[in-house]
């Protein structure tokens, strides 16, 4: 029995139109400096940074405009200028891989990363990226212009030597020339892709730890396909990414005629009654948009919602035959997978109207078997415009929704990114640097190694001891086994620390007998992180012991304890000259020695109940808060790192620290229940990230008879938890292996 059909009632009232998004991209620059011109920021970038940057987009534009056999050819030397020849050794004497480009825009934003955490504004991150970007786009059309007066060179050297190669070469060249906008667009796309890359890897996680949670709408705009052209208006980047607009005033599809056409659609759905267009424009900057008002134009309509989707679909659908335009839009789309093939000897909007046009798809066609290419795919294309009906059509209208809010996302982006370069001087002439850094007006980014020679100046330093418990014990026992101690230490503590010293930037201050004492000097220039890398020192110390420590008990040797200890002085160390050694002398150096200490009844009370934390703290004494109070203090540190509240203090300064409630969780009987948890991620070199978790506790007062808990004091103690217990407890997405 056939089915009949199904008839839908609809309620008198109208469909209700959902919430649309709104977005005007912009770009705040607050807090800096205006250049000397006191009109734009002055800003410098690492000359030898930009130096390489330069070789690797002539590079590029070499590759892709085909002339490096040209420039590599061997030419009549009477007849060639000498920087022509120079040019080309250098060429032949620096190759370079794309890595080494990676490598080197990584330097380049981490250098800008560096100078806003030290200034503590992260608008000059976004200077800097501005500045990156306005150095590219500037480049590739100086180069450019650079290698076609090379080209034109070599080719003129062959006159009257070299006729036919001549011929040749000039008709290499002028195509060099021709194709100016594609080459510059492939170079630059090159570039962004990287780009890209580096800030998924590295870039957007540094600037997380260092300057915390940004506004992400800024670096949007930088993560644009657009952004290093010079307006956005490119058949093939369109193709890619969005929707290739006709480029004729006769085209119909133009991207302001369907920008008008998406306005006027939203007003008929009743939008905008109340708003000025300028308004109504910032919601094409929401492609979320385009999906809350007609779907996919997939036909389903299982539920009310899709169902308003689809009616307001038929809506958008009939706006664009009405406007006489839906013919050229299923072409356009119809047009993308045939550029692959045919787009070397035929325009992207000549083959766009083959598709629905008899006249230019027999001159296509033409042109199509001079290049000796089949037709069968262009045919095949032309057949399925042609019978292009119902609910395809509606998909192509609803793609072209999407895509077209996204271009005019990215389009407004450009514009403001643009604007932003507008602000910014690239400062090239040496007058210009001086009189600009004189006044305190320059911006420079530069990596360490590019920063002024001369002996650095020390701002401030960390200091960090790492205490072997019971030596004495320890080297009794080695000794009664007839095993030499001294041998066991050095294989087991001393080296594998040493190893790691240099990797975290320390430098060890002197060996005590059972005990290491390293420093980590913040330098005038260099990233501000000594106490954030000093934590991952010690614990990276920590985790290589443990690792040690397995195989000494498979070897039946007595196992190493340590207990470490962080203090920070917001100044820089003093030195006594012992001959030719140096000798540091530091408040640091006494407190870390607290910190790392570990009172024997104090451990003996407290090794029970310890679970999973390895430092603990307690007050001895009727008064805490007398003068003097901290040498009552005792501790408990077997495993563990304890940091001073200084320390502390500046590590906050350092990098992101958010507060972790469910470190609550955590119980034991020398816990403090209003104890707080900390956590953030320590960039440490080379696209490697680190978390740390920091426990925060009031210091109990304890009866002196049998240490038991009588109240809780104001004074805090700090611990840098090593226990990979803490770290898997964190939420999956914040968790990371404690290796």
């Amino acid at each position: 029995m056939p089915k009949l059909p199904i008839f839908r009632l609809r309620g008198s009232e109208p469909p209700s139109l959902p919430d649309l998004k709104y977005y005007a991209p912009s770009l705040a620059l607050r807090d800096l400096q205006l250049g000397v011109d006191n009109l734009r920021y002055d800003v410098l970038l690492s000359p030898r940074l930009t130096a390489d940057l330069s070789f690797h987009l002539a590079r590029y534009l070499c590759r892709f405009g085909g002339v490096e056999s040209l420039l590599e050819m061997e030419v009549p030397t009477a007849n060639v200028p000498k920087f022509i020849r120079a040019a080309d050794a250098t060429a032949h004497s620096r190759k370079a891989g794309p890595s080494d480009l990676k490598s080197l825009l990584v330097s380049l934003h981490q250098a800008i990363l560096t100078r806003a955490k030290t200034e503590g504004n992260p608008s000059i991150d976004v200077l800097g990226r501005l500045a990156v970007l306005k150095f590219v786009r500037t480049e590739l059309q100086v180069q450019f212009s650079k290698i076609l007066e090379q080209c034109r060179m070599k080719s003129k050297s062959l006159e009257g030597v070299r006729q036919t190669k001549m011929m040749e070469t000039q008709e290499l060249v002028s195509s060099f020339q021709v194709r100016k906008k594609i080459i510059i667009r492939r170079a630059g796309q090159e570039v962004y892709r990287l780009l890209i890359e580096i800030e998924k890897e590295t870039v957007a996680r540094t600037r997380r730890s260092l300057l915390g949670d940004v506004p992400a709408d800024y670096y949007r705009l930088f993560l644009n396909p657009l952004i290093l052209t010079e307006d956005g208006r490119d058949d093939y980047l369109c193709a890619e990414h969005y929707y290739m607009f006709g480029n004729f005033d006769k085209d119909a599809d133009r991207f302001p005629y369907l920008r008008q056409y998406a306005l006027n659609f939203l007003r008929e759905l009743g939008y905008g009654a109340d708003r000025e267009e300028e308004h109504l424009e910032q919601a094409l900057n929401v492609p979320e948009n385009a999906f809350a008002l007609v779907g996919t134009g997939n036909g389903e309509d299982a539920t009310p919602e899709d169902r308003q989707r689809n009616d307001r679909l038929d809506v958008w659908t009939r706006e664009l035959q009405r406007q006489g335009v839906l013919q050229q839009v299923v072409a356009s789309y119809e047009t993308v997978p045939l550029l692959a093939e045919y787009s070397s000897r035929v325009n992207p909007q000549q083959l766009k109207n083959a598709l629905i046009n008899r006249e230019e798809a027999v001159r296509v066609e033409k042109i199509i078997a001079e290049g000796r290419l089949h037709s069968d795919r262009l045919f095949a294309a032309i057949g399925r415009v042609a019978s292009c009906r119902g609910s395809e059509r509606n998909r192509f209208a609803a793609r072209l929704l999407h895509d077209l809010f996204c271009y005019h996302r990215d389009l407004r982006g450009l514009e403001t990114v643009s604007a932003g370069f507008d602000c910014i001087n690239l400062v090239t002439d040496a007058k210009v640097r001086e009189l600009s850094t004189l006044n305190g007006m320059l911006y420079e980014f530069l990596p360490p190694e590019d920063q002024k020679a001369g002996e650095t100046r020390t701002l401030r330093h960390v200091i960090l001891k790492a205490d072997v418990r019971d030596s004495s014990r320890l080297t009794r026992s080695l000794m009664e086994k007839g095993m030499n101690a001294a041998s066991y230490f050095s294989l087991n503590f001393y080296n594998p620390v040493n190893k790691l010293l240099a990797k975290h930037g320390a430098a060890k201050v002197f060996l005590e007998g059972d005990a290491i004492i390293v420093a980590v000097l913040e330098n005038e220039g260099e990233p501000t992180l000594s106490v954030a890398r000093t934590c991952v020192l010690a614990w990276e110390i920590v985790s290589l012991l443990h690792g040690y420590n397995d195989l000494l008990r498979h070897a039946g040797l007595p196992a190493l304890e340590v207990g470490l200890g962080i203090a920070f002085q917001d100044s820089p160390p003093l030195y006594l000259m012992d001959s030719e050694h140096r000798i540091m002398i530091s408040d640091a150096i006494n407190e870390s020695d607290r910190l790392s200490s570990c009172s024997k009844r104090v451990r003996k009370k407290v090794a029970n109940d310890a679970g999973v934390f390895q430092v603990y703290s307690v007050q001895i004494g009727q008064d805490a808060t007398i003068e003097g109070g901290e040498d009552l203090r005792l501790n408990y540190n077997v495993g563990g790192i304890c940091m001073s509240e200084a320390a502390f203090r500046k590590l906050q300064q350092e990098i992101s620290l958010a507060k972790w409630a469910d470190g609550r969780k955590f119980k034991g009987a020398w816990l403090d229940d209003q104890g707080e948890f900390f956590f953030g991620t320590v960039p440490a070199g080379n696209g490697v990230f680190r978390k740390l978790v920091i426990r925060k506790s009031r210091i109990p007062q304890v009866d002196v008879r049998d240490l038991s808990i009588l109240h809780w004091n104001e004074r805090c103690y700090y611990e840098v938890c090593a226990n990979p217990a803490v770290y898997a407890a964190l939420p999956a997405d914040k968790a990371v292996s404690a290796k």
